[in-house]
């Protein structure tokens, strides 16, 4: 029996598969390569190239694979490009999504985990925000996530089927061992884009509002290592097999940093004081987010190990100045 990972030659993707193959698991990864790479998929994983709105192809892998979960997170990330292009979001999260759930139960897959994410709640009342707070997404892109998980949620009541949704807060760094992170081109990750300009790759950044309600009226987000998250896929996936609830669950660390804060923290690791302009608010930002985490530690036992700003910029800046020597082995291989 076997894991299938969709777009899982991407950033999250790409740790999610080295932490199940890590554990012993048989992963097959299930990417069409439009923004995720194919060396970023360990060698101990089946890649399948195509596109999971290819239901034939989904259905055709998870029988020759046997596989009996699903872990999804292929889909389009970008807040300010969902406002422009809100029909292709709702195309690439939404309606995509319907497919492979209703791949998943057509062909007696019981268990699913969904990459879902912290833009459902739009700019909430209260901080840390939990999971029973209303979601009141503000851009197309947490609009086409709540979607699918009411999609989920549906589903799991009509057929033997269930589901566990992770709502991503704001995700950084790099594996700890230097064998992926995030390597997509004209990424918009505020930890990459600070990476990038301190080892002169851009060069300037952008902060987008200086005028929010916050302590220097910049963002404030809730930072968790990639790594971390990967893991609480993990945890969530011995729920389901153990005959777990279907549910949803908040992914960060329950503290808050600002843009400016973390920009600071990029230079003080780096040693590079970089130029930084800036700029008017960009559409569908909230002021500040930041998780509400009591509920995935305590049903499933979610312990973090990677809990600190500066680590997380240290393996982010390490896995900056190592990808484009990979990128130009993997293109000449």
């Amino acid at each position: 029996m076997s894991v299938l990972v969709t777009g899982g030659a991407g950033y999250i993707g790409s740790h999610m598969v080295l932490e199940l193959v890590d554990r012993g698991e048989d992963v097959v990864v299930i990417d069409n390569l439009s923004t995720g790479f194919r060396w970023a998929v360990d060698r101990r994983a089946t890649l399948v190239v195509g596109d999971i709105a290819d239901n034939a192809l989904v259905e055709e892998t998870i029988r020759a694979h046997g596989v009996n979960a699903i872990i999804h997170f292929a889909g389009s990330i970008v807040v300010p490009d969902s406002v422009a292009d809100p029909l292709g979001y709702y195309l690439n999260n939404t309606v995509k999504s319907r497919g492979l759930i209703a791949a998943a139960v057509q062909t007696g897959v019981r268990n699913f985990i969904f990459s879902s994410t912290a833009a459902v709640y739009g700019n909430p009342e209260d901080n840390p925000v939990s999971e029973s707070a209303p979601p009141a997404p503000m851009s197309p892109y947490g609009s086409s996530k709540l979607m699918t998980e009411i999609m989920l949620s549906d589903a799991s009541r009509a057929h033997d089927f269930r589901f566990v949704a992770l709502r991503y807060f704001n995700v950084a760094g790099a594996d700890p061992e230097g064998r992926s992170g995030q390597s997509t081109p004209r990424a918009t990750h505020l930890i990459k884009v600070a990476c990038e300009t301190a080892l002169g790759k851009r060069p300037q950044m952008e902060v987008f509002g200086t005028d929010y309600p916050t302590p220097d009226g910049t963002c404030v987000r809730d930072y968790i290592h990639v790594s971390d998250l990967a893991n609480a896929h993990s945890v969530a996936l011995d729920h389901l097999r153990r005959g777990g609830v279907s549910d949803i669950f908040n992914c960060g660390y329950s503290k808050g940093y600002s843009v400016i804060e973390v920009i600071a923290a990029v230079k003080q690791v780096s040693g590079v004081d970089f130029r930084v302009l800036l700029s008017p608010r960009r559409p569908g930002d909230p002021a500040a987010i930041v998780a509400a985490t009591a509920k995935i530690r305590e049903k499933l036992g979610w312990q973090p190990q990677h809990d600190n700003l500066e680590q997380i910029v240290a393996q982010a800046l390490n896995w900056e100045r190592r990808v484009d020597a990979l990128k130009a082995e993997a293109h000449e291989g």
